[in-house]
């Protein structure tokens, strides 16, 4: 790492900065609607000066061992463990991830600080108000469940990724199966039979990735995290602590090598998928894949995500919403009578339509 590239994520000499309001001297927060900053006790807005949109930087640098991030305060949940950067403003001070008040100060985030973030554009009470609206469509709902369906302990916080970006170039060779139909003649009657042809293949095959997103903390499960995308990774803008302001941030508990070799896999997969769309075939017998990566880089960027909660019957149910787009993703509690009435109608229908055409055949 040259020194360049040190200076820009070395924070030992910066301090939290505390954005107080230039009217009345009130602490302020980051109003998602407005894209501004909102005094909690005058109401003035001010702008936050941020116009620069980030880029790439060299894959080589994540690889090695970051420096760590000092520039926030830090606080980590003696419940579930999570260590996040929560602002000073928070009422309730509760762990956004188990919702406990278990949470203590404790000394800095690991690792690089993040480059850019994109910042919430929606608030929590239009969350509250989604959270709402989703659970009251989930058919297999409890009726008594969306009757009095409240959402609790929304946070937002802002979640950890790293993007990828690669060209890569791919040898390839395999063998695959076309199943054809045929048809012959036996004791005087047509009959059709399956015939298996099987051929081998081989060439070369050229793709290009850009911001392939990668979860880079375990606090949320990947699969949330892809179920709440797309995020508009390349409006990303420059990070500033402006834009934690009444929120929480995550760093991420994944290193970058983990997190590279999940991307190479993810764009192996993405590469194998695309050589096979261009035979016509039925299964594969094998397929051997020879990548070369170049031009390798990525962004540590934060993204936007309200984590919340529906309490049911002394149960909790997570929710997730993305903070930029409003798609929302989930659990809700499930009417066993429901299930069993739906499950009851398929298998009827079922046995009618096999009574039918048993008593048109006889």
């Amino acid at each position: 790492m040259n020194v360049t590239e040190e200076k820009i994520y070395s924070d030992d000499n910066l301090k939290v900065n505390s954005h107080k309001c230039p009217n009345c001297g009130g602490e302020s927060v980051f109003d998602p609607k407005e894209q501004k900053l909102r005094c909690l006790y005058c109401g003035s807005l001010f702008e936050i000066k941020n116009d620069i949109i980030i880029e790439e930087r060299n894959l080589d640098e994540l690889l090695q061992k970051g420096k760590v991030w000092t520039e926030v305060e830090v606080y980590q949940c003696q419940s579930c463990g999570a260590k996040e950067i929560i602002d000073n403003q928070e009422v309730s001070m509760k762990c956004p991830f188990c919702g406990t008040s278990n949470i203590i100060k404790t000394s800095e985030l690991p690792g690089l600080k993040p480059q850019g973030v994109i910042p919430f554009k929606i608030g929590a009470k239009t969350t509250t108000q989604i959270a709402i609206k989703w659970a009251k469509g989930k058919v297999y709902a409890p009726k008594v469940f969306k009757n009095s369906v409240k959402p609790n302990n929304i946070h937002g916080v802002y979640n950890p990724i790293f993007t990828f970006d690669a060209s890569t170039k791919s040898d390839y060779n395999g063998q695959l199966a076309k199943n054809h139909i045929r048809y012959r003649i036996v004791n005087g009657r047509r009959e059709s039979y399956t015939e298996t042809k099987y051929f081998y293949i081989q060439g070369q095959q050229v793709v290009n990735f850009d911001d392939l997103l990668i979860q880079a903390s375990t606090m949320i499960p990947s699969y949330v995290i892809k179920d709440l995308q797309p995020f508009p990774t390349k409006k990303a803008i420059q990070y500033k602590t402006a834009y934690l302001k009444g929120y929480a941030a995550s760093s991420y508990n994944k290193d970058g090598n983990s997190c590279w070799d999940e991307c190479k896999n993810e764009m192996k997969n993405r590469i194998e998928n695309q050589i096979l769309k261009k035979y016509n075939y039925d299964y594969k017998i094998f397929l051997n894949v020879k990548t070369l990566f170049l031009s390798e880089s990525y962004k540590y960027i934060l993204i936007p995500i309200y984590i919340g909660h529906y309490n049911y019957k002394k149960k909790l149910y997570n929710f997730y919403v993305n903070g930029y787009t409003g798609k929302i993703v989930g659990k809700t509690p499930v009417s066993a009578l429901k299930v069993f009435f739906t499950v009851f109608g398929i298998l009827l229908t079922i046995g009618l339509i096999i009574a039918f055409i048993f008593l048109m055949n006889s």
